[in-house]
């Protein structure tokens, strides 16, 4: 079997800053209708087991370490308002949903692909989300990122290919080069290349050498380099708690539950809630052809 794990938050968001489609659904619940209607059509392609994450709220844990990390501060009050209604649509869809409070969505995913990986039924795991994080959690071609939106999936030469370190130094190399999306700097002077050509030789934060004459990778700088991670360690090691996904965030289910048999029956009204009743009898559909 394969298993897709999607990542909802993000494509709440895409939904949203996407041109309306469908005038019949009431703005205030368009972006739930997109991302409805791109599940759906996941398991009308075939998809089996699924799973959605989102963040039921912005903060997370992470909040407590590092002052500047994300917050729900700027969302726009018409996107936020629909991501509760995008957890209850899907969870009458009959789509097994993660709204993480202390962790994060990614949490979930991160944690989803390691329970499913760890069953041997699974032929492959896949973590719809373009997200650079996710990108940890890829492994070989059994776990693999795959961007909907292009139509792209990366399994983990294409990580090494896309950001010259394997999966596992993704951390480490988000520490150092940083993630603005998530609200911390990575260290100053430090870029994806450099970062990428010291990882890719010494593979985490601790193994760096502290001076530069000891680096046996030719990277341009490397004395300033050598000296900022020397005086900024501590926070580079903080950024790295930062990156790292945490497989143990609460699931509640094992890959049988992520199986899907078909539509609730409140999933008629959500369907005319989104002005697209059509979602009703597709999903009935689709679920008679199992």
């Amino acid at each position: 079997m394969i298993v897709h794990l999607v990542d909802g938050t993000y494509e709440l968001f895409r939904y949203f800053m996407a041109p309306a489609f469908d005038r019949a659904t009431p703005q205030t619940l368009r972006a739930v209708r997109g991302v409805v209607g791109s599940v759906l059509g996941m398991l009308e392609d075939g998809a089996t087991h699924v799973g959605v994450a989102t963040d039921h709220v912005i903060e997370s844990f992470r909040n407590a370490l590092w002052e500047g990390y994300k917050t729900g501060e700027g969302i726009e009050p018409l996107l936020r308002a629909q991501f509760e209604p995008l957890e209850d649509a899907l969870g009458a869809l009959g789509v097994v949903v993660w709204p993480m409070v202390e962790f994060e969505a990614d949490d979930a995913l991160a944690a989803a692909a390691a329970m499913a990986a760890a069953d041997t039924r699974v032929t492959q795991v896949v973590v719809c989300t373009p997200d650079k994080d996710l990108a940890q959690c890829v492994r070989g071609a059994r776990v693999v990122q795959l961007d909907r939106r292009a139509k792209a999936t990366r399994d983990e030469a294409g990580v090494m290919q896309k950001f010259g370190v394997p999966p596992a130094a993704i951390p480490d190399w988000l520490a150092l080069v940083g993630d603005s999306a998530d609200g911390f700097p990575g260290l100053p002077g430090w870029g994806a290349v450099s970062a990428a050509t010291v990882l890719a030789r010494y593979g985490r934060l601790e193994d760096i050498p502290k001076l530069a004459r000891e680096w046996d990778v030719p990277v341009r700088g490397a004395l300033r380099l050598a000296t900022t991670l020397a005086e900024q360690r501590e926070r580079a090691l903080l950024f790295r708690v930062l990156a790292t996904l945490r497989e143990d965030a609460p699931l509640g289910v094992d890959v049988d539950g992520l199986r899907w048999r078909g539509p609730q029956p409140g999933f008629a009204g959500w369907a005319e809630r989104l002005g697209a009743p059509a979602l009703w009898e597709r999903a009935q559909a689709t679920a008679r052809g199992r």
